[in-house]
């Protein structure tokens, strides 16, 4: 578990700073002052959601997925499926659960309180796909340890989806200029910048549309697929009208934003 968690660090850290250099050489949008203002606040959530998945779930998704390979729980630990079939089903169901999620999300109110620190951002780029309330990271996490647990899913591919997820997020979230030729192919295969921009709108229809973090399918099958904004993606409006304060950027602010006025956009 160790070598593991290793492993996912050395994998964070390079899409990071992949992202970041990609953000400089070909930024989408024109937002470098505000870096100063937000990144210290956007990669200090970073820092306690990893101690708090540390205290609460030590051996994470991938730890669940070995303890129930041992015990032999789960459909797949029951069945005869071979583990390379095991490993794209669980895949696609984990995805398929990410996105459901994030759904239930945007239309519970309480839930919509953890998670609109995520949407409060008022800039867009690959640290705030990082940018997730503490509280929302022990949800997550509480669901996918119970998905892993009920499919029995192999733990090569619990890990596979937790850095391809952690990826794809940084990806998607990144400040960064693709052809539109190659956005269009692109989004039929992964969520793109662009496609993900839309739901950082300020505008609530174009916030509830486009919840795919990983796969975009989820988002055409079920209807909340939205190809751009009403603006356009220079005109677009990033954040939530309720949290534009620059104090809001602040660590202790961004922590607190759940227990505060509820108001939506």
């Amino acid at each position: 578990m160790d070598s593991e968690a290793w492993i996912r660090i050395a994998i964070f850290l390079g899409i990071l700073a992949a992202m970041m250099g990609w953000e400089l050489l070909a930024p989408r949008r024109g937002e470098f002052p505000a870096r100063r203002r937000r990144w210290p606040g956007n990669l200090g959530i970073v820092v306690l959601d990893a101690l708090a998945l540390r205290l609460v779930f030590p051996g994470a998704a991938v730890g669940m997925a070995v303890l129930a390979g041992q015990q032999g729980w789960g459909i797949f630990n029951q069945l005869a499926v071979p583990v390379w079939l095991a490993g794209v089903l669980s895949f696609l169901v984990l995805d398929a659960v990410i996105y459901a999620q994030h759904v239930v999300f945007h239309k519970v109110p309480v839930l919509w309180r953890l998670h609109r620190m995520h949407h409060s951002d008022l800039h867009f780029d690959v640290t705030t796909g990082l940018r997730f309330h503490p509280l929302e990271i022990l949800i997550s996490m509480a669901l996918k340890w119970a998905v892993v647990a009920a499919l029995g899913a192999p733990a090569v591919a619990v890990l596979i989806f937790e850095v391809v997820l952690n990826g794809t997020s940084m990806f998607n979230h990144g400040n960064v200029k693709l052809p539109v030729a190659l956005d269009r192919r692109l989004r039929w295969l992964v969520v793109t910048p662009d496609m993900h921009r839309v739901h950082h709108s300020w505008v609530r229809r174009e916030t509830d549309s486009n919840f795919g973090f990983n796969l975009p399918w989820w988002d055409r099958l079920f209807g909340t697929y939205r190809a751009q904004p009403e603006a356009g993606q220079d005109g677009i409006t990033i954040g939530l009208d309720q949290f534009r304060a620059s104090r809001e950027s602040r660590l202790p602010s961004l922590l607190t934003q759940p227990f505060r006025n509820d108001k939506r956009p």
